[in-house]
């Protein structure tokens, strides 16, 4: 809820822009970055100006070609952000900073839980290029997001489908994924979308499902589920999640995770 107590702890001090990377957040994001090369043409703008203008693009939901001229030329911007998301640096980026937030937490660097859901976003427009699909639950034509968080709501993976295909599908993948870099996973909690022998026989992790009691009207808190529709809530801060403009899934991917682990950067950086 919008309080004036929860705009003052996202209030952002950083300069240029608010969306700009704190110099203790940057200390933690340059590691997960490529260095400069050992040959060639020296670069003429810094790898941390080039990621305030992707982290520039995500919170403002803005068109590339909009950037602000403080930013690099936006081509160069563009550029940079494929080759990351293809490369995979968000995806490292968010699984170091999830285990370095659960060990600040207290916790075990590997969870033994999570809780899996997807999200469905609409199609940006008529014009957009890249597959979709139609969600008839929703009644919506774009993409679908699947999550796959801890019990405390850290982004574990994610993956982005046409809305078309089931959420059990998406359970799928991303429970046989998570077997390499979540090893101890032994219990996924889910909603009812999730019932089944294809997600409960996909893996050994024993999925548990959680939905309202029977009889019960109306809206209700939905036990551990509620963690990733909060998950889901903080991202949507970001307005380029708003709708799906992506012509990749791959930069889809990387705007979901990005987004995620903005989250879990300007925690670390915070002073305990």
């Amino acid at each position: 809820m919008w309080t004036p107590a929860a705009r003052a702890k996202l209030v952002r001090l950083a300069q240029p822009y608010a969306t700009s990377l704190t110099d203790a957040e940057w200390q933690i994001a340059q590691a997960f970055l490529p260095g400069p090369a050992s040959c060639g043409r020296p670069r003429r703008w810094s790898m941390r100006t080039l990621l305030d203008g992707v982290l520039y693009v995500l919170r403002t939901g803005c068109a590339w070609r909009h950037l602000p001229r403080d930013f690099p030329p936006w081509q160069t911007v563009l550029r940079w952000f494929l080759r990351l998301a293809r490369s995979g640096a968000f995806e490292r980026m968010a699984h170091a900073l999830a285990t370095a937030d659960r060990e600040r937490a207290g916790r075990d660097v590997s969870p033994t839980a999570a809780v899996v859901d997807a999200q469905v976003a609409r199609s940006g427009g008529t014009g957009v290029a890249g597959r979709r699909g139609y969600d008839a639950a929703k009644r919506i034509v774009g993409r679908k997001r699947h999550a796959l968080v801890d019990t405390d709501g850290r982004l574990l993976l994610a993956a982005v489908s046409p809305a078309d295909l089931h959420d059990s599908h998406g359970g799928v993948a991303l429970l046989r994924t998570s077997r390499r870099p979540w090893p101890f996973i032994a219990l996924c909690y889910a909603d009812r979308a999730y019932a089944g022998q294809r997600v409960a026989g996909a893996t050994q992790v024993r999925v548990e499902l959680v939905g309202p009691n029977p009889g019960h009207r109306g809206f209700a808190v939905q036990p551990r589920r509620w963690v990733i529709e909060r998950t889901f809530a903080w991202t949507a801060r970001c307005r380029r999640l708003a709708r799906d403009h992506e012509a990749t899934h791959s930069s889809a991917i990387a705007f979901f995770v990005l987004a995620a682990a903005t989250v879990l950067l300007r925690r670390l950086a915070k002073p305990l």
